[in-house]
C-alpha cells in the first residue's frame, strides 16, 4: 500500500466519540494503567524535536489465517476492506482511560489529513500489521488513538466502511459470500495493550501505533466454548448463509436488516461498535448513522 505523509497538528484534541463502551469479552486481559512519559520524551517534545509515528492497522490471525465461526464455519477471507478516516494519535496527559468516560486531554496531537482504506486481509500469516500512514510527530509518549470509519470515497469498497469477502465451508458446502456495511463509527482509544508497548516516540526515531480490529466479535470462535463470552454475543455465520441465493452470500446493510431476523440484526448492528481495539486496549465508541 502507498505510504502518505500527513501534515502535523498540535493542540487540543476532543474524543470523537461520547458512546456506549464495549468489552472483548473474557478472552480480553484488564487494560493496565498506562505508565507516565519519560521525561526526557516531554523535553524533546517541547524544544520542538520530532520522529515518525508509524500508524498501523490490523486484524488479527483472525483475518489473515482464517478461522472458524461459533455455528463451525471456516472462513477464508480473500479482502477484508476498512475505510478510515481523520486517525488522530494524541500524547494525553492524565493518560486517556476510555471506560472513565472521561474527556480527552491532548498536550500534543497529529492528524492523517486524508481517508485511508486498507486491506486487512492483505499479506501471508507472518504479515506485519497494515501500513496505514507515516505522520511526522512530536517526540513523546502517544497513549491515545482514534480514529472514524466511514464509507470509503474510491476502490473495490467504495460506498461502504466495511467490506468483507470471502468463502465459508462446513460440512461440505462452501458460500462464497461479500458483506458490505455502510454504518459509520468512531472510535476513542487510550493506551494500545498487548505484548509490547507502541507510540513511545524519541527524538529522530520512529514508533509503531496500531488500529486493531476484533472481527472474531462478529463472527465467535469455534474454539472457545460456546459460553464464553465471546461466542455468546456474536452472530456466527449461520444467519448470514441462511441469506444466500443460487449458494451465494452477497448483501449490504439493507439486506441485511430486510433479510436477518429483528434480534439477529440487532446483534449485528450492537457488534460493530466492539470492532475496534487498540491491541486489547479498550476504546470509547459511538455509532454515526442512524440504524
Amino acid at each position: 500500500m502507498q505510504r502518505k505523509t500527513s501534515k502535523v497538528a498540535i493542540g487540543l484534541l476532543g474524543a470523537l466519540a461520547l458512546g456506549v463502551l464495549t468489552g472483548c469479552g473474557s478472552e480480553s486481559p484488564t487494560a493496565t494503567a498506562p505508565e507516565t512519559a519519560p521525561a526526557t520524551a516531554e523535553t524533546a517534545s517541547a524544544e520542538g524535536e520530532t520522529g515518525t509515528l508509524l500508524i498501523r492497522a490490523n486484524g488479527e490471525d483472525f483475518v489473515r489465517q482464517g478461522f472458524t465461526t461459533k455455528d463451525g464455519w471456516e472462513i477464508e477471507f480473500d479482502n477484508l476492506y476498512v475505510s478510515l478516516a481523520e486517525i488522530t494519535a494524541a500524547q494525553t496527559d492524565p493518560p486517556f482511560d476510555p471506560e472513565a468516560g472521561t474527556e480527552l486531554q491532548a498536550k500534543a496531537e497529529v492528524k492523517v489529513e486524508e481517508a485511508q482504506v486498507v486491506d486487512l486481509a492483505e499479506g501471508d500469516d507472518a504479515a506485519e500489521p497494515i501500513m496505514v500512514s507515516e505522520v511526522e510527530a512530536p517526540a513523546g509518549r502517544f497513549n491515545a488513538l482514534a480514529w472514524r470509519m466511514v464509507p470509503a470515497p474510491s476502490g473495490p469498497s467504495e460506498g461502504y466502511s466495511i467490506w468483507m469477502q470471502g468463502t465459508a465451508t462446513k460440512a461440505g458446502e462452501t458460500v462464497p459470500f461479500t458483506v458490505k456495511v455502510d454504518e459509520e463509527l468512531a472510535f476513542t482509544c487510550g493506551d494500545f495493550v498487548g505484548d509490547e508497548r507502541k507510540g513511545i516516540l524519541a527524538a529522530g526515531d520512529q514508533a509503531d501505533m496500531e488500529a486493531t480490529f476484533h472481527f472474531d466479535h462478529l463472527f465467535g470462535d469455534g474454539e472457545a466454548a460456546a459460553d464464553d463470552g465471546i461466542n455468546t454475543g456474536a452472530l456466527g455465520f449461520e444467519p448470514l448463509a441462511a441469506l444466500a441465493e443460487n449458494g451465494v452470500v452477497d448483501v449490504d446493510s439493507a439486506a441485511l436488516q430486510a433479510g436477518l431476523s429483528d434480534a439477529d440484526y440487532q446483534t449485528f448492528l450492537s457488534i460493530l461498535p466492539s470492532l475496534g481495539h487498540v491491541g486489547e486496549g479498550h476504546c470509547e465508541e459511538v455509532t454515526l448513522t442512524a440504524s
